[in-house]
This record gives structure tokens, C-alpha cells and sequence, in this order.
């Protein structure tokens, strides 16, 4: 047998001892894992493939004598002979085309083990524990449990005090500021009810100043301090005349209509974690990956440190 088949059957069996033994007495090993299987399948596929073809080539470099037709085109007096496809490569090409699909469609992750896929079961496991465990949890508990899940999840950033580090994020000490209010007077809202988005009439809808305004710029600033002031103070006339009707007289908001402007709520809370905010400040993601109880219990602690 020629030297270099022996030397590349060596070399392959190296490289696959080595391989082998680099997963297999790692931490773990193989642990029935088709990701590793894969892996090692692939290396020697790999391997294999290239010392065949190094070797193919290597051999028809020392032995192979350059016949056929040329082709009508050259580069620099280069030409090109119309060879046949070679019949190694076109199958290797067919071969990786069919393994593709076969990845993409019965192999991994669609039909087999994925990392991702345990991770999901896991979560929903220990998520329907946790509903049952809690379930029944309110009041001082539910508030602790509310200030554990901010500092985990929204501190980063609201602030461990709830803050907004200096505008980095809205202020849950208090419900709004009039900057936040005026922006929503005069860009509407993203808020949700039902599932539905609901977003309040902007200043060329209902607060048209064209149109013989409900509402003015220097009566916007008013009521917009008006709200943020806790609905004290110069403006009550005006957040009566343009925006009772939906938020009610008191601000406090009306059940499947509007939000309650005069104080945070566990439910308000759970909107917004539910759907995300759109602000002044920017966009607010919704936390997904919060369950329906830590929502609730989040909503109780910004609820309770906000009075």
C-alpha cells in the first residue's frame, strides 16, 4: 500500500483516539448527549475527507500527466481542460446536501435532545411548583417576595431604591412626573387593557388645538403638573373638562377604559410587565420570563414602596 494511505489511515485513527478521549473522559463525557455524538461524527467525517483529498491530490501532482481538450478561455495564458466532474467531490457534495437536510429535519434539535428544550421543560416545571407553593401568598409576604424578584430582575435599571438612577428609568417612587405626562398628552399611549392596545387620543385627535382645542399648551403644562403632584394643586378643572371621562374624576381610572393616573396598582404593574411601556425615556420591555405570581408580587412591592 502506497506510503501515503498508510500515513493518512495513521492520522485519521490519531485524530479520532484524541478526539474521543478529549470528550469522553471530560466532565460528563458523553452522557447520551446527541450534541457531542454529533461532534465527534463530524470530526472524523471531517478528518477523513481531508486526508483523502490532500492524499488524491498529493498523487496526481506526482503522477498525473495533464491531457484532454482545453476550454476557449485563459487567464494570462492559463487554460482550463474540460474535465469531467470528479466523481469523489460531486458525491461528497451530494452527501453533505443530503446530511443537511436530514439535520434540518429528523436530527438535532427537532427530534432529539436539546439543551434549550430541557432548559424550557425545567422552567415550566418548577414554574407550576412555584404557582402551587405561592398561590395562596398575599399581603407583607407577597411584598417581600415583590422587593426579592425587583432586585433581582429591575434593579438594573431602576435602581436598587426604585430611583430611576437620575433618569436612566422612570421613578417608581411615584406614579408619574409631568415631562412623562406631557408626553403621553401629546403622543398617546401604548397602554393595554384586555389584550387589546389602547392608545390615548394624541393633541390632533381629541386635544386638536385647530379645532377649537379641548385642551391648550399652557393647559397641558398645568394638568401634566397637576397629575404629578398626586391630583393636587392648580389644574382640577382642567383634568375634569379633558381627561375625566376616562381616567375619572379622582384619576383613578376606570376598569376596561383607562389606567389609574393617581397611584401605581398591582394590576397597572402587571399590564406593563405584561406588554412592555413606551415613554419619555424610551421603550420598557415586557419580562417574559417572570411568572404570573412574581408579576403580581412585583406589582404589590412597587404598589406598597410608592404610597
Amino acid at each position: 500500500m502506497n506510503k501515503l494511505y498508510i500515513g493518512g489511515a495513521i492520522f485519521i485513527a490519531l485524530m479520532v483516539v484524541l478526539t474521543y478521549l478529549s470528550v469522553g473522559t471530560s466532565k460528563g463525557g458523553f452522557n447520551g448527549d446527541i450534541v457531542n455524538m454529533l461532534a465527534i461524527a463530524g470530526a472524523i467525517a471531517l478528518v477523513t475527507i481531508t486526508v483523502f483529498v490532500v492524499i488524491k491530490y498529493v498523487r496526481q501532482m506526482q503522477q498525473d500527466n495533464a491531457t484532454g481538450e482545453l476550454a476557449n478561455e485563459s487567464w494570462d495564458g492559463i487554460g482550463e481542460y474540460k474535465n469531467s466532474l470528479p466523481t469523489g467531490w460531486a458525491v461528497m457534495f451530494l452527501l453533505t446536501m443530503v446530511w443537511g437536510m436530514w439535520y434540518w429535519t429528523i436530527g438535532y434539535p427537532v427530534n432529539a435532545y436539546s439543551q434549550i428544550g430541557e432548559y424550557n421543560e425545567d422552567t415550566a416545571v418548577h414554574n407550576a411548583k412555584f404557582e402551587v407553593k405561592y398561590k395562596d401568598i398575599t399581603g407583607d409576604r407577597l411584598v417581600e417576595m415583590g422587593e426579592s424578584v425587583f432586585l433581582a430582575e429591575c434593579k438594573v435599571c431602576h435602581g436598587i431604591n426604585a430611583d430611576g438612577i437620575d433618569g436612566k428609568a422612570a421613578n417608581l417612587n411615584h406614579r408619574l412626573d409631568a415631562a412623562s405626562v406631557k408626553h403621553v398628552i401629546e403622543n398617546g399611549s401604548n397602554y393595554q387593557l384586555l389584550g387589546s392596545e389602547m392608545p390615548m387620543p394624541d393633541r390632533n385627535g381629541l386635544f386638536n388645538n385647530n379645532t377649537g382645542a379641548l385642551i391648550t399648551d399652557a393647559e397641558i403644562e398645568v394638568v401634566s403638573h397637576f397629575v404629578a403632584n398626586g391630583m393636587s394643586g392648580e389644574g382640577a378643572d382642567i383634568f375634569i373638562g379633558a381627561c375625566s371621562a376616562c381616567h375619572g374624576e379622582d384619576g383613578k381610572g376606570m376598569e376596561y377604559v383607562a389606567p389609574n393616573l393617581a397611584s401605581f396598582t398591582p394590576a397597572l404593574v402587571v399590564n406593563v410587565l405584561n406588554h412592555g411601556k413606551k415613554g419619555i425615556i424610551g421603550v420598557m420591555p415586557k419580562f417574559d420570563r417572570l411568572n404570573d405570581k412574581q408579576k403580581e408580587a412585583v406589582g404589590a412591592y412597587i404598589t406598597d414602596i410608592s404610597k
